[in-house]
């Protein structure tokens, strides 16, 4: 990486562009900024757009630029997102986590991978392509669209994606937000799941009681939050809910195959994440539970006290924050009809329950492996490694996506350089050199190839 490539990254990442907080909404727009002064200076035709709604003042702008190409060229979106997660907690950041830091051939800094680091890479490729160009060489149409909510469910963007579908039409729509297999070799993603998520709140007393006073008498909402959390898994890990599994698509022989021929085995897993990998369903594998299923997972439950010491209260309510990643087949809608009536069915005596803040989000999707755009993005991954590309299905999401390429009418290509090391969404995320390399090389080949 030259000078001037490092010094633009390490300015990209200095912004705290965390699009769920609207503290940041300034330094997300700063960010669109200067995204679009650098795409710009690239040749491109850069505008921000504000979604048409009524908080639209509490959503970042979205950047859309556009270089044109040759008559007949194909057309090609690039999206990604500015938008980081919050960086706590605070107290386990090694260094600080918006000041790029290199250590060991790496860079630690919010937003240093996710995604800055990956759509920022690959955009130096495409920039290094074009400028490889003869003033009369054939080209494609080049489209850019970032935007600064996917962190929090890309909800400007879902909302405004019909009104745009003129500009943002395209033969293929490229993505660089997932990763490779172990090891940096290639990985073709062929379905990512959908994402859902909500709050559930418990309410009971009017206030905070004595526990020796009321202890026996009053109904606890911190015990009940954790009785109507437990009763979205059955014992074996299975969900619960009546419904939810409604409908799935399960993966053909073939994709099962192909994505337990990448798999990394169940060792591998459980060193990453530090505990045994025993989460989900007792007798499915690994792949089956993490690309193929969808989940309930309990983001975080809150109530009482949690300071030092010991205050010996019933608290008056509790909350807990759960999502839910689905899978092909599985409707959002009948998703959260079927999620309500399980929570209201289970909602302990005593307790007034609310769900609020009930995000849809999108569903997930799969892509045919016989896709003509995999067979040629397989070729030019191969010239990149000898040992050629795999092909994943991402238990992760990326909401908006699956809705792009509908509107767009794109073929979809996801191709991501991210490993485990980089600890994405937790503290000390990072993003090597050498990932940064291998994601602007794919840029430069992609487009050359298209």
């Amino acid at each position: 990486m030259n000078d001037t490539v490092k010094e633009q990254y390490f300015e990209l990442l200095r912004f705290e562009s965390i699009g769920a907080d609207p503290l940041k909404l300034r330094d997300c727009a700063e960010c669109a900024n200067w995204l679009k002064r650098w795409l710009e200076e690239a040749g491109f035709k850069g505008e921000l757009l504000m979604p048409d709604i009524k908080d639209s003042k509490a959503s970042p702008p979205i950047l859309f630029a556009e270089k044109k190409g040759s008559e007949g060229a194909p057309t090609v979106l690039i999206y990604g997102h500015y938008d980081v997660q919050p960086p706590d907690p605070l107290s386990e950041w090694k260094t600080p986590p918006f000041v790029p830091t290199e250590i060991g051939g790496r860079v630690y800094c919010r937003g240093a991978q996710d995604d800055k680091g990956q759509f920022f890479a690959f955009l130096t490729g495409v920039t290094d392509f074009l400028a490889s160009l003869g003033t009369d060489a054939p080209r494609p149409t080049i489209k850019v669209l970032l935007e600064g909510q996917e962190e929090s469910g890309s909800g400007a963007l879902i909302q405004m994606a019909e009104s745009i579908r003129r500009k943002i039409a395209a033969d293929v729509l490229l993505v660089s937000d997932t990763s490779a297999a172990t090891g940096l070799r290639p990985a073709i993603v062929a379905g990512l799941r959908g994402v859902s998520s909500f709050t559930v709140r418990l309410t009971g007393p009017s206030r905070d009681l004595h526990s020796g006073h009321y202890g026996a008498v009053a109904p606890n909402p911190a015990q009940a939050i954790a009785e109507i959390v437990s009763s979205l898994h059955n014992a074996d890990g299975s969900i619960a809910v009546d419904g939810f599994l409604s409908g799935i698509e399960l993966p053909s022989p073939e994709e099962l195959a192909a994505a337990e021929e990448s798999a990394d085995p169940e060792e591998v897993w459980s060193a990453d994440i530090g505990c045994e990998a025993v989460g989900g369903e007792k007798g499915r594998s690994i792949v089956e539970r993490n690309s193929f299923y969808p989940t309930i997972e309990v983001n975080g439950i809150h109530s009482g006290y949690g300071g030092a010491g010991s205050k010996t209260v019933i608290p008056s309510e509790a909350f807990a924050k759960i999502s839910m990643r689905l899978v092909p087949g599985q409707s959002v809608t009948a998703v959260r009809e079927a999620v309500i009536k399980h929570l209201e069915a289970h909602c302990p005596r005593g307790m007034k329950l609310s769900v609020e803040d009930y995000r849809l989000g999108a569903g997930g999707f799969r892509l045919p492996l016989s896709s003509p755009l995999f067979r040629l993005a397989s070729d030019v991954l191969g010239e990149m490694d000898p040992r050629g590309a795999v092909y994943q299905w991402d238990g992760a999401s990326i909401p908006v996506v699956s809705i792009l390429k509908d509107v767009a009418g794109a073929s979809a290509l996801i191709v991501g350089w991210g490993q485990a090391e980089d600890k994405i969404h937790s503290p000390n995320e990072s993003y090597s050199f050498e990932q940064f390399a291998k994601a602007r090389e794919w840029g430069r080949r992609i487009l050359a190839a298209l």
